[in-house]
């Protein structure tokens, strides 16, 4: 899986504005294709522990409690870096990207997904998230202009039509309640990533993740307060460790790397690689919480691992 140089600074280049100063266009990670796929990939390793780690939190919180207390752990991690780093205020024209994030993948896609786990097995929810990176490549497309090339997107749907296949075999043919929470997390969570890939190339990527957890501290401040004294906490060691993972691994860490990742080569060739994040989830499923895995898995493992690898030789 290594992305060609060539492509890469294409790539670069159609997430970066013409009209962007020089300072800003070299104060980007600057992170090399190998190292850019490493931390991806390490981003999706991150992401993959965020559904069975949120079934155990839920065993303390309830899911609106442990959603806002999550942004406000992982808000508070943010703020100790960025004031360490004394890191000055972003950009005015920044803020609004920033937004985008926050909502998307801050506030957005935590909730809606911990909701669809209330309805939904953590084997069925990775699945039908499984076909973010289609959703993200599509959007990164119709934000920045970029066009990957005809192998790309054949590859790309090819791995979204594997993922769809098994979310249908794994769900009998019909559709739980829970799809729909899945679906609208697949649409913000996409945005958030489209944004948020783009503004990693204009800033290190740990400030785009901390800035998008700092503009998002007083809505998860207010819902924390809120839904604390509406929803009891009965602490447990897997509530905390399920929490304490959410907070700072997925939500801080993760997306540190992620957007790092993506910043080094590319929205559309990162999210293909998250195309192994499902069948990631359903191994930690199965070693984690005891769900089972149907002979299915391995069929759809090898599927979508062959389409990474498509993905990621195409030149954009």
């Amino acid at each position: 899986m290594r992305a060609q140089s060539s492509a890469t600074a294409h790539t670069a280049k159609a997430v970066t504005p013409p009209h962007a100063p020089t300072a800003a266009r070299s104060s980007g990670p600057g992170t090399r294709p190998r190292s850019g796929t490493a931390l991806a990939l390490l981003g999706v390793f991150c992401f993959s522990l965020t559904f069975p780690s949120t079934v155990w939190g839920l065993e303390s919180f309830g899911p609106w409690s442990l959603v806002a207390v999550r942004g406000v752990l992982a808000a508070a991690v943010a703020a100790v870096f960025l004031l360490a780093q004394r890191v000055p205020l972003p950009e005015r024209r920044h803020w609004a990207g920033l937004a985008v994030v926050g909502g998307g993948v801050v506030i957005g896609f935590p909730l809606l997904t911990t909701l669809a786990l209330g309805t939904s097995s953590t084997a069925h929810a990775a699945v039908v998230v499984g076909l973010l990176p289609l959703t993200t490549a599509t959007l990164a497309a119709l934000r920045t202009g970029h066009r990957p090339s005809r192998v790309f997107w054949a590859a790309a749907v090819a791995g979204a039509v594997v993922v769809a296949a098994f979310t249908w075999q794994q769900s009998g043919g019909a559709l739980s309640a829970g799809d729909l929470y899945l679906f609208g997390a697949l649409l913000v969570c996409a945005a958030g990533y489209t944004e948020g890939g783009r503004l990693a190339a204009l800033m290190p990527g740990w400030q785009v993740v901390g800035w998008a957890l700092v503009l998002c501290l007083p809505v998860t401040v207010a819902g924390s307060v809120v839904a604390l004294s509406l929803e009891p906490v009965h602490w447990s060691p897997h509530g905390a460790l399920g929490l304490a993972w959410v907070a700072a691994g997925s939500t801080f860490l993760g997306l540190y790397v992620w957007y790092r990742g993506m910043a080094g080569i590319g929205v559309a060739r990162a999210s293909q690689l998250q195309l192994a994040q499902p069948l990631m989830t359903l191994v930690w499923s199965f070693w984690l919480l005891g769900e089972e895995l149907t002979w299915a898995a391995p069929l759809a493992a090898t599927g979508v691992l062959v389409c990474i690898a498509v993905t990621q030789r195409a030149r954009g």
